[in-house]
This record gives C-alpha cells, structure tokens and sequence, in this order.
C-alpha cells in the first residue's frame, strides 16, 4: 500500500498519530502499532536476524507502511523493550572489565553472601565472577560506616595506586573499569575523585561508581548491581546507538524510549549509561501489558505466563497491580534493583527435546531460536522442539503463522520427532505428547515455587497465557494446576509490545538513612524525602514529562537485630507522625510473615522513591456481546493420548458473545489457541476468549 494514498493522510482528514511498542524475543520481533485518531491497532511479528540485529526493525517498519499505510513521519511515540542486556549476560558475551576497590577487600565479589545456589545439590557450583581476580586492584584508601576517613594515605600514595591500577587493567585488555568504595552510599566523593583521574588518564575506557549505579547500603549488593551495569554497557550502548540510527534515517521524529525492569519508560539515550534498569526490559514490559489487558476485563488476580522461543516467564497480578522486589536473579547473578517480578524458566516453543545418556527424554534448556528454529518453519532446522511436538499432535500446521511469513511443514517436524521416537522405541505422537508433558510439567514445577514464595492459592487466579506459545500449552498448564479459569487476548503475541504503548515513565531513587524510627530523627527524614522529590521531578522533566508527577514514598525496614528489610508504602504526611510509620511496618510485616512485636525497636535502612509520570493511555473500542453458539470453521484431527476430531476456529471470526466448547483449536495470525476437553468457552466485548474448566 502507497502510505500518501492511505486515509490517513487523505486530503482534508486530519493527519494520522502512530504510537508504535516493539519488543524483541529470541524468536520474533513484535510489534504493536496504535492510529489514536481512529483507535486502530496494526500488529506483526518478524522473525529476528542474529547476523544483523536491528534489522527486523526497518522490515517490521516496512511492513507496517505496505499493510497499514504507517507513514514513518507520523509517529509520535516509539517504545522499545529488548532482550539484549539480560542476553548478554545470559550468554556470557560481555566487557573484560577491572574492578578498583578499597585494599584489602578484593574479594568481596567471589566471596558474595558465602550462599550456594542450590544448597541441597552435592553437584553445586557457584557462578565465575563477572570480573576475574587478575583485574582486581586494591587501593589505599578507607571511609568508616559514619562518612569519616580513616587514616589517609598521602595524595601521592593513592595517585600512584590509582595510575597502577589503571596501567595493569590496560595490560589485561579491559574496555572499562568499575569503582566500588566501602560505605559510598555514604559519601560518594571518594569514587567520583578516582573516576575523574581514571578518566583523565585512560579516556577511552568506560568508568561505572557504584554509588552513581545504585547507591545503596551493602557493599556486595552495590558493587555487583554496577558491575553489571558495565558488562552489558558496550553492547546495550551499541545496540541503542543503530537503534536511534535507524529510527532518524527512516524519518520517524518520535524519541526512542525503553521499557525498564521497574515496568516503567526511561529514554534510550539515558539506557546507554543506565544499563542496568532495562536488564529485564522484554519481560516486565509483558507483564506490565497482561496487568492493563487484565484490568480491562475486570479480572483481579492473574498469573501471567509469557512463552517466547526460548523461555516462559511467570508473573503474579494482584488486584490488578504488578508485583515488584528487590532480588531478582539475572542468569545467575542478582539484580538489587527495583524490578518487576518474574520467574523465568529455559523453556519455550523453540526449546530442543533430546534423548540424554541414560535413555531419558528431555526438554531444554537449549533452543533453537530463529534460526534454524524448529523443523517445521522449514528454516534448516532438524532437531525436534516443542512447536514440533504441537504440530505432530495436530494442534498446529492448519494455517500460516507470524502474519504470513511462516508456512508450517509438519512433515519436517514429523521426521525431527521420528528420530527422538526411534532411540526411545515409541510410537511418533507419544513422543510428541512426551514431549509436551515434560515441557508442561518443568513449567508446574516453576509455578509452584512462585505460588509458595508468594503465600496465594492459585486457584483464585485467572491464567493469562500470551507470546507466540503461552496460548499453545497455558490451558493445559492450568488445568494441572487446578487453576479453573483462563484469559486469552485478542493479540496473546504481542502483548509484551503492547506494554511499551500503556507503561508510564517510572525512575526509581535511593537514600540509605539507617537510622532508629524515633522523632528525633524526623527532620533528616523529612531532608533526605524533600531531596529524593526533588531528584524524582528532575529525572522527569529530563524524559520529557510535562505533567503531573506522581510520587510514591517508601521505606525499608526491620527489627533491630534483623539481617534483612521488607519494604513498606509510606505517606509523606506520615513523616512527621512516627507512630504511623510504626503501625504501617507492624501490619506489613504480620501481613508477610504471620506475627509482629508491636514493642520492638524499629530501624529505617532506607528511603525509596519512584517517580512516575503518566503517558496517554489508549482507549480500544468495544463490541456489544451476544450470546450466540460459534460456528467452527472445520475439524482437524489432534492426538490428546489417542486421536480425536475437534473443531477449528478461525479467531477473526468469533464476535463478541461467541460461546463453544473444547476441546478445540482456535488459529489466528500470531498464536494458535489449544483447548482441551472439559473447558467452555466464550468470547468478552474486548474479544478476548475466557475459558472455564472442569475440574
């Protein structure tokens, strides 16, 4: 399509206003377009390009101008969630950095909290350092807890460590080196003076502080949060840097802006310095899309389940707020940032079966990605994988996939399952239904976990199965999990896109005050609050945000004698009224741990601010509902532990009101819908299918 010919741009109308969410997966680019001046959403999936990331946006783009008339100048709005940090680190492939601490504590990142990652495995590793011991050097230079200096060493004593460093982190090749100080939280200026004269003498190496990072209590915490941010830095700079490249040379005037961890927006040129913030950009943006689609169905507590090619993200969505903590791992290291909260488990659509040593079928983690990705996209692919399995059961290959651009083989998937049935001795569907137990019942297991650590009974919950293979397997995963009800969205593929176009901008600040909860202490509160306001406006207005700021206030805070904090929603009024802070702790902590001590000694850690400006929020049309039986398309056959004819719907074709029963297969242009027998079906005035299940 000619986009000056589009009747968005016809003479006399007035001009159109894109707002376009992109999100990239290990698989497939998504994106999610919105024309606010008629409510019409476009959506598409392009296949990724390993060799040439970045490409699959300026193909996505063109397919939006040939289909939708989506003329690059009228984009207002570009957002942008990507997998290339947490990726980054997942695979290792990071910068060589060195680190410079204080001398004598160069071991605190391989000392960490003195944990295992699995303490009941006898076969148990912890991960390597981020930064290998040979590029950690010790400098003499100390701050005590309370922000005075310790003996300090001549000024030439700490150049000379400084220049030493320096020269010795050249030697081992690094690109950048980290400074992390004891107690900076305290007192940054010891770390901003050595990066000012690592900078004067080394310009072409990155320099992180800790304290500029995160600046929070904790030197492991601090100092691995940073190091982090410098092992992805080069290759999220880079890839941001072609980003706003190609977006400028297309003609598309709109400022690029990521999603966050924290669920939020910042924009992409503070993401080349703020690397850490996106590390799990992809994944909250889903979440952050599942919990607005769930508020719009009138659905309050929700499990999100999000299948890519690679892996499935769990989330819990609770009175239709996303859930968030402080501790979430990244591959297998922890983040100490405000995130949103995921579990992640490496299994996904494109997730490689194999036959193990022992004769034992498994799943994972491995995959094939999008290239050669599983047999049946035709793309080289010959190993077996879970979309192979779906598609020798029959649940797939009965119309083409990712708008078109995939034309399913089953053949191809047939002969890759075939060679897994033949060293098994079984028969080719049940080791595609295996296949598909196994892959359903790792999944249980990770759900479980979550459910338990959250203290809720899932069968509350509504599921939300969305990404191209959430829809595939999130009935079946319900229903082992007791869960009776599930929600399929008109768009389950590109959800996660989606979350760019409804999240809000969102920064997140500290300030350690460890201090006792006593009126005493309620003016440097007060101080440390007014200064943390004023951080958060700034970082606003710095994004662009003219309008209102919303600011929420929390602390961090503990028993004296405890280890560990929990967070509690504060009141700015309540600064002046330290009995309510005190009652709001005791309540949150009963609340999470079952008992409280109304008379113990409470101290404050820290002060937490998040800084939110809202974004126009879009407004999708609605269709009437009329209760009517849907008419399915056709029937196909589907192995379920024996063959069985169902019924095929094509999703364009269920109106509002539509009700039918499983088990069925509903296909449309990003996803196919598996439904098993014993659920009923019907379809909201959002379009979105609910399912109930018997138990």
């Amino acid at each position: 399509m000619d986009a000056s010919a589009s009747p968005s741009m016809s003479k006399g109308a007035p001009a159109a206003d894109w707002k376009i969410g992109v999100d990239i997966g290990g698989t497939f680019m998504d994106f999610c377009a919105l024309e606010t001046r008629s409510g019409r959403i476009a959506s598409l999936k392009v296949l990724t390009t390993p060799d040439n990331p970045g490409a699959e946006l300026l193909t996505g783009l063109d397919l939006l101008a040939e289909r939708e008339g989506l003329a690059p100048e009228t984009v207002s709005r570009f957002v942008h969630g990507t997998t290339v940090g947490i990726n980054t680190i997942l695979q290792r492939k990071g910068a060589r950095m060195a680190l410079i601490t204080n001398a004598g504590f160069e071991d605190v990142i391989e000392l960490a909290r003195l944990r295992m990652p699995d303490m009941y495995s006898l076969f148990c590793n912890r991960p390597e350092p981020l930064v290998t011991r040979d590029c950690i050097f010790g400098i003499p230079v100390r701050l005590h807890a309370d922000g005075s200096e310790g003996s300090a060493p001549e000024t030439g004593a700490v150049a000379e460590a400084v220049a030493n460093a320096v020269t010795g982190a050249r030697a081992a090749g690094v690109q950048g080196i980290i400074v992390a100080l004891l107690h900076s939280w305290r007192d940054a200026a010891q770390e901003a003076a050595i990066k000012a004269a690592i900078e004067a003498q080394a310009p072409d190496l990155f320099v992180f502080t800790s304290a500029e990072v995160w600046p929070v209590i904790r030197e492991y915490e601090r100092w691995s949060t940073a190091i982090l941010n410098g092992y992805v830095h080069p290759r999220v700079s880079g890839y941001l840097e072609a980003l706003e490249s190609r977006l400028e040379a297309r003609g598309v005037p709109a400022r690029a802006m990521l999603t966050k961890s924290n669920g939020g927006l910042m924009s992409a040129g503070e993401g080349r310095r703020d690397c850490v913030s996106m590390l799990l950009s992809g994944t909250a943006s889903g979440v952050i899309g599942a919990a607005w689609l769930a508020r719009q169905a009138d659905e309050a507590k929700v499990l999100t389940l999000d299948i890519g090619g690679t892996s499935a993200d769990f989330a819990l969505i609770v009175d239709g707020a996303v859930q968030f903590g402080t501790d979430e791992l990244i591959g297998e290291f922890p983040l100490h940032i405000p995130s949103v909260s995921v579990s992640s488990i490496g299994i996904g659509g494109g997730s490689v079966a194999t036959v193990d040593g022992q004769g034992v079928l498994r799943v994972g983690p491995e995959s094939a990605g999008s290239l050669p990705g599983p047999a049946c996209y035709g793309r080289g692919g010959t190993r077996a994988t879970v979309t192979d399995a779906m598609a020798v059961c029959g649940w797939l290959g009965h119309s083409a996939m990712a708008y078109g651009q995939l034309q399913m083989d089953v053949d191809l998937a047939r002969r890759a399952v075939g060679v897994l049935a033949e060293q098994l001795g079984r028969g080719l569907e049940e080791t595609a239904q295996a296949i598909l137990d196994i892959t359903i019942s790792e999944m249980f297991v990770e759900v479980e976990k979550l459910s338990s650590r959250a203290g809720v009974d899932l069968r509350d919950f509504a599921l939300m199965p969305f990404g191209g293979g959430g829809p595939m397997l999130g009935a079946f995963l319900a229903r082992e999990l007791g869960m009776s009800r599930v929600i399929a969205p008109r768009r389950p593929g590109v959800v996660s896109a989606l979350g760019g176009l409804v999240a809000d901008l969102r920064g997140d600040f500290i300030r350690t005050v460890y201090a006792d909860l006593h009126r005493s202490h309620l003016h440097r509160l007060g101080q440390d609050f007014r200064s943390l306001c004023d951080e958060g406006r700034d970082w606003l207005a710095a994004q662009g945000h003219e309008g209102a700021a919303d600011l929420r206030l929390s602390a961090d805070m503990r028993y004296a004698g405890q280890s560990y904090e929990i967070e509690v929603a504060l009141e700015p009024a309540w600064l002046e009224r330290p009995e309510r802070i005190a009652e709001a702790f005791h309540e949150t902590h009963r609340r999470i741990y079952d008992f409280n001590d109304p008379d113990g000694r409470i101290e404050i850690v820290n002060l937490r601010l998040s800084a939110i400006g809202a974004g126009p929020k879009p407004v999708f049309p609605t269709v009437d509902a009329v209760p009517v039986p849907a008419t399915p398309d056709r029937t196909v056959q589907v192995y379920r532990h024996g063959f069985a004819d169902v019924a095929l719907y094509e999703r364009g074709g269920l109106t509002s009101g539509a009700r039918f029963e499983g088990p069925a297969v509903v296909v449309q242009e990003d996803t196919t819908f598996a439904i098993p027998e014993k659920a009923s079906a019907r379809v909201d005035p959002h379009l979105n299918i609910h399912l109930t299940i018997a138990e």
